[in-house]
Parts: C-alpha cells; sequence; structure tokens
C-alpha cells in the first residue's frame, strides 16, 4: 500500500507494498504499545526531579524487576538478532555465552556486597573509590566509547535489521531521495527509545523491561514450538543440522584445513589469491571460547554500567542478589528462544519445507547467505499465523528499543555523574538530570554515524563480540584484581587500563578499514607485514593477550610503588572486610538463595553435556 504524502511534505511518500504484516498484526503491535505507554505514563508521573529517581529508579526497584531489567536489556538487540542468525550460521557455538548465568551469581554473591556498602552511581565511581580519581576518568570515558561503537550502535542496527526484513518494501521518498526500510526502522527505534528515555529515566526502562520480557519469552517460545511443529519435530532438526551445529566446542581450525595455525585462502572469482586469514569469521574455536569468553562475561555481566545500574537500584544487599540471581534464571532462556530459531530457520530452508526461506537463505553454491543474520525476524514473517505474528514483532521491537533505552540511560548516567558533576560541583539535582537528557540525545547522535561500521561488519555478533574483546579486557583486570587483592594500587589500576586500552584502541583502528573496505583495503593488509599479523590474529586470542599483559602491568607496578591506605579502602577489598560487614551480608540470604543458584548451575552444566555435537 502507500500512504498519500502529506500537505505539510509534498515531498514525502512511503511505500510498504510487498508486506507480510496483516491488519491484524498492526492492531496487535498498536495494542500492545498502548499498554506500554500506560505504563510508561504512570512511571514519568512517580518520577521526582532528582539524580537518585532518574538514574537510579529512587533504589526502590523490587527483585523481580531488577531481574527482568537486566535479562530484557540484555537480550534487547543483539541477542535477538545476532543470537539467532548465529544460530542459522554457526550452530550453537555462540551458546557459550549464554551459558554464562554463572557469570550473573558471580555478580550476586562476589560482587553485590562491595557495591551495597559503596552506595556508588556508577562503575567509575566505585574505581575511583577503590584506587583514584584518575580511574574514574579513564574508565568513565572508555565505557562511553565502548557504549558508541558497541551498544547503541549494534541496538540501532539490530532495528533496522529488523524492519528491512518484516517490511523489505518499505520506502521513504523525500525530495526524490529514497530511504529504504532499514534506515527508517533504524530513525524510528532511536526516536521512540530517546522519548521515553529522556522522559522517565531508570524507572521506566526497568517497568517496561518488565512487561516486555513476558511477552518476548512467551511469543519467542511459540516461535520455537511453531518452528519445530512445521519441521517435524527435533530429530529432524538434529538430522538437517548435522552434529556440528549442536556442538559448543568448535576444532582450533575449520574443517578441512590441516594444522593448528594452518592459513586459509580467501580467492576472488577468477580464483586469484586475494586474502590469507588463520581463521575463518565465525568459527569460534574452542581454546578461545574456553578462555575468552568467561573474561568478556565477567566484565559483562559483574562491571559492565549497563547492567549493573539494576542491581544498583536495589534498596538493599538482599534485593539486588535475589535480583541477579533471577536474572541468572531468565538468562537460561535464550539458548531455546533465540539459537534453537536460528538452527530451526536453517533447518526448514534447507529441508525446503518452506520455499520462501530456501530462496531467501540458501546460494547457489548451497551455502547460508549474509541473510541469515535476520533468521529470527524471517521465522516471524513465514511462519507464525496473523495477529500472533503481530504480538511477537510488538515484543521484538519493544526489546529492541528496551536495550538501547537501558544503554541511554546508563550512557547519561555516566557522563552526568562522572564527568558533568566533576565539573559542576554545586550543580542542583534539576540540573543534573537535565544534563542527563542531553548527554541521551548527543550520544543518539553519535551512535548513527556508526551504523556502516557495522553494516560492512561480517556479522552483527561477530562484531558485537570483536569490539568487546578488545576494550573488556583491562577493565575485567582491575575489578577483579581489585576486589581479591588488596596490596594492588592506584598507579598500577592507572597503567594497567591505559597499557590494556592502547592495545585494543589499537586493534580496532587496524580492523575498521578492513572491516569498512575502504580503498586499498578491500583485500585487507600485506601478507606478512605486522599490521597483517595484527588483523588475522583471532580477536579471542588478542583479547586473551590483552588481559594478560594488563594483569601483568598492574601487578608490576603496584608492586613496584608504595603499598596503598588500607583505612581507605574499607570494606572495598576481601582483605579489608570488617566483621560487621560480614554478619551484615550473611544476614542478606537464605537458603532458598543458594538452592536457586544451584538449580542455575545444574542447569548449564546439563546444557553443556547435552550440546557436544
Amino acid at each position: 500500500m502507500t500512504i498519500p504524502s502529506s500537505t505539510f511534505f509534498p515531498a514525502l511518500q512511503i511505500t510498504t507494498t510487498g508486506s507480510h504484516i496483516t491488519p491484524i498484526d498492526w492492531l496487535m503491535i498498536a495494542l500492545y504499545f498502548s499498554v506500554l505507554l500506560c505504563v510508561a505514563w504512570w512511571v514519568v508521573r512517580k518520577s521526582k526531579d532528582t539524580a537518585a529517581d532518574y538514574f537510579l529508579a529512587g533504589r526502590n526497584l523490587g527483585w523481580w524487576v531488577i531481574g527482568a531489567s537486566i535479562f530484557a536489556s540484555n537480550i534487547g538487540s543483539e541477542h535477538i538478532v545476532g543470537l539467532a542468525g548465529s544460530g542459522a550460521t554457526d550452530g550453537v557455538a555462540m551458546a557459550h555465552y549464554e551459558l554464562h548465568a554463572w557469570c550473573l551469581l558471580v555478580l550476586a554473591w562476589v560482587f553485590v556486597p562491595f557495591y551495597a556498602r559503596s552506595l556508588v552511581f556508577t562503575m567509575p565511581e566505585f574505581l575511583e573509590k577503590r584506587f583514584s580519581t584518575g580511574s574514574r576518568y579513564v574508565l568513565s570515558i572508555v565505557s562511553l566509547i565502548t557504549f558508541v561503537v558497541s551498544k547503541i550502535a549494534v541496538g540501532i542496527f539490530a532495528g533496522g535489521v529488523v524492519f528491512a526484513t518484516l517490511l523489505p518494501e518499505m520506502r521513504l521518498n523525500v525530495g526524490g531521495y529514497e530511504i529504504d526500510s532499514f534506515w527508517i526502522g533504524s530513525v524510528l527505534v532511536i526516536v521512540l527509545t530517546g522519548l521515553y528515555t529522556m522522559l522517565g529515566g531508570m524507572r521506566a526502562v526497568a517497568y517496561n523491561d518488565a512487561v516486555q520480557v513476558t511477552v518476548l519469552i512467551l511469543g519467542s517460545g511459540l516461535l520455537t514450538v511453531y518452528g519445530l511443529y512445521k519441521l517435524g519435530g527435533w530429530n529432524e532438526l538434529r538430522y538437517w543440522c548435522g552434529s556440528d551445529m549442536f556442538n559448543l566446542w568448535k576444532p582450533l581450525t575449520p574443517a578441512g584445513v590441516e594444522g593448528t595455525w594452518a592459513p586459509v585462502l580467501v580467492k576472488d572469482s577468477v580464483g586469484n589469491i586475494v586474502k590469507q586469514a588463520w581463521y575463518f569469521n565465525g568459527h569460534y574455536p574452542w581454546l578461545g571460547m574456553l578462555f575468552c569468553a568467561p573474561i568478556i562475561g565477567l566484565w559483562y555481566w559483574c562491571t559492565d554500567q549497563y547492567i549493573v545500574q539494576r542491581a544498583l537500584g536495589a534498596p538493599n544487599e538482599k534485593t539486588a542478589r535475589r535480583g541477579s540471581i533471577f536474572a541468572g534464571f531468565l538468562k537460561l532462556f535464550p539458548v531455546y528462544l533465540f539459537i534453537i530459531p536460528g538452527l530451526i530457520c536453517f533447518a526448514l530452508a534447507k529441508s525446503g519445507k518452506i520455499p520462501e526461506l530456501q530462496a531467501i537463505l540458501i546460494g547457489t553454491n548451497g551455502q547460508i547467505t549474509k541473510e541469515a543474520q535476520g533468521a529470527f525476524p524471517l521465522m516471524v514473517q513465514y511462519l507464525l499465523p496473523p495477529g500472533l505474528r503481530g504480538i511477537v514483532v510488538a515484543g521484538l521491537l519493544s526489546a529492541l528499543m528496551g536495550s538501547l533505552a537501558g544503554v541511554f540511560n546508563a550512557c547519561s548516567t555516566l557522563f552526568t555523574v562522572d564527568l558533568y558533576e566533576k565539573w559542576k560541583p554545586k550543580a542542583t539535582q534539576h540540573q543534573l538530570v537535565r544534563t542527563g537528557r542531553i548527554a541521551t540525545g548527543i550520544m543518539v547522535l553519535i551512535a548513527l554515524a556508526w551504523i556502516p561500521v557495522i553494516k560492512g561488519a561480517s556479522g552483527l555478533y561477530n562484531y558485537l563480540q570483536s569490539v568487546q574483546s578488545y576494550l573488556a579486557p583491562p577493565i575485567f583486570v582491575v575489578f577483579f584484581f581489585g576486589v581479591f587483592f588488596k596490596r594492588l594500587n592506584a598507579k598500577g589500576c592507572l597503567w594497567a587500563m591505559v597499557v590494556g586500552f592502547a592495545m585494543g584502541l589499537f586493534r580496532m583502528l587496524v580492523d575498521t578499514p578492513v572491516t569498512l573496505g575502504l580503498a586499498g583495503f578491500e583485500t585487507g593488509y600485506t601478507p606478512g607485514t605486522l599490521l597483517w599479523i595484527i588483523n588475522n590474529i583471532y580477536f579471542q586470542y588478542f583479547s586473551v593477550l590483552i588481559t594478560i599483559v594488563s594483569a601483568v602491568v598492574m601487578v608490576a607496578v603496584s608492586y613496584m610503588t608504595s603499598e596503598p591506605d588500607y583505612e581507605k579502602i574499607k570494606s572495598l577489598t576481601y582483605g579489608t572486610v570488617t566483621l560487621e560487614d560480614r554478619k551484615r551480608t550473611r544476614a542478606s540470604w537464605t537458603w532458598q538463595d543458594v538452592a536457586a543458584s544451584a538449580c542455575i548451575l545444574t542447569c548449564i552444566i546439563g546444557a553443556y553435556l547435552y550440546f557436544r555435537g
């Protein structure tokens, strides 16, 4: 259909021919967003014009809201689109990251007591209390950069992928210039998300997340059931996917390549060798998953402002711990809600049981095509009946928005509390809230500029994991070493971050021209040169290298300089925790918390035992 051009914008025309979204789907989407709007309005009316209320929801979130919000923020963008796409191309390899639900238990039992005692707003603020003001500034700036180049931009991209898949023929004509559905979706997601985030702050984000999680789990569960029914059951899925796609532990080199470090030759259309690469993108060898993936998981779940901010919104240690444990339970679902549907999508395409999927996903050479990154919305489009399709699409879009809203709120908190409030120590509560809202808008504009970088990457999830792998190691090192070893000091922390971040940013600068395919970099760097070697070291191995170097620097510099003032870091490390602190922490948990944690660990071990190929 064609929507008539506006009287006020005569050069604007929107075309949506070829859409698989029916009128009843649009009705369900409208009803769902009406519910979210009512929730947002209720939250805004309850909000107060204070920093604590805007950034941490007044520190009175319930444990179930904390858990749901952590989960919704995590799965909102890259997980829905990226994990299903990864499932369609690489099988269950990425389930390693989802089975890191145990990292949330580390947050609950190891870090929550320290965060609750310190009463901080941000992770850099905690680092300042443990080490120094300089380390706070470094982490704040790097965290903002990380949010821009990974979480925000990837969230925008995921929204664009959803629109491009579900409404492929939508076009916006402005003055004779045609904009496709990918860019329309990206802009819409940004504008709508930015509005309710700026108005309601953390409280609006958290309560909308709670609604989104319920709908998304039910909708995605139905998608999995429908897919298995159409395919013919679980045995059919294993048959069409093969044992390799059900194997969590991938070999060190792709099939057919001899030797641990044997190069893979990339040839052009006429057979000329244009590049040598040590590993295929998205291969995920077991060695990298064993050592690198836990580093990224512990950084993300235990020290990243984006996640931990929800726990900081708890009124006490007990609520924060239970919320983290509940999030760990919910974290077990993505393997079956997003990765498995990706495998189902591949199997349906390969078997030909849904011809439309076969035409889109299976190339002339029999290999999976790049369109597999849209596996989840493709399943929604071609598998679900009208009405139910609308509910799942609404949950999908709102979850994308929820993820971005969480990042926006985290960004505004970091900028306002860690930078602006330092520059303007006499700023009023109203000024702090206003600055947070302005910061959100600025971060959105910066993130839009990064969309072409992500669009040129080999895969949505691959891009995200590589960026995080380059920037996360020094943060992981300073937090974990800082909590467990009281002898490590501010100078060791600062140098570890400076050296680690320098290595990560250098690798990103080396990779970006190749990722974008800029002039002169279409085939990569000249084989044998230093830049070629750096560009071709598998990203997970390079991440482990950064971790080792950061740890060595932190320990060496700390022991070469004076000891920290242990009185100033009282209650911030295990070596300086007081007896009163220990008693208070022990009183905050019961046998139910232990049993729930043990149940989560049992489920994780069971999944590892099953997905062995």
